[in-house]
């Protein structure tokens, strides 16, 4: 089902009024996830990798504190990888569902 011109524009019109009102809301909505998602990521794949590392430096050096450490840090990373992943699938609505 296509639109309009009166109603493209008004949807147009709409869209700038939202950017120039919360440019912030307006970037989530566009991009389709939350601004601190990429930092999120980046972050939590880096601290479960130096857990990991520190894991295995502390089996190596025979030193359990350095072993405890690191397996914390890397489930804490894991944690706060996967805290704003959503387990449910993501799929565009079908023409022929109705909206929630």
């Amino acid at each position: 089902m296509s639109l309009s011109d009166e109603e493209r524009k008004s949807l147009e019109e709409l869209e700038r009024d939202l950017a120039l009102t919360d440019p912030d809301l307006a970037y989530e909505l566009k991009s389709g996830r939350p601004r601190g998602a990429v930092a999120r990521n980046l972050l939590g794949s880096v601290a479960v990798l130096a857990g990991f590392v520190m894991v295995i430096v502390g089996i190596v050096t025979q030193l359990v504190i350095l072993g405890v450490v690191g397996f914390l840090l890397a489930s804490g990373g894991a944690y706060w990888l996967l805290a704003g992943t959503s387990l449910r699938r993501r799929t565009p609505p079908h023409d022929d569902d109705p909206a929630p």
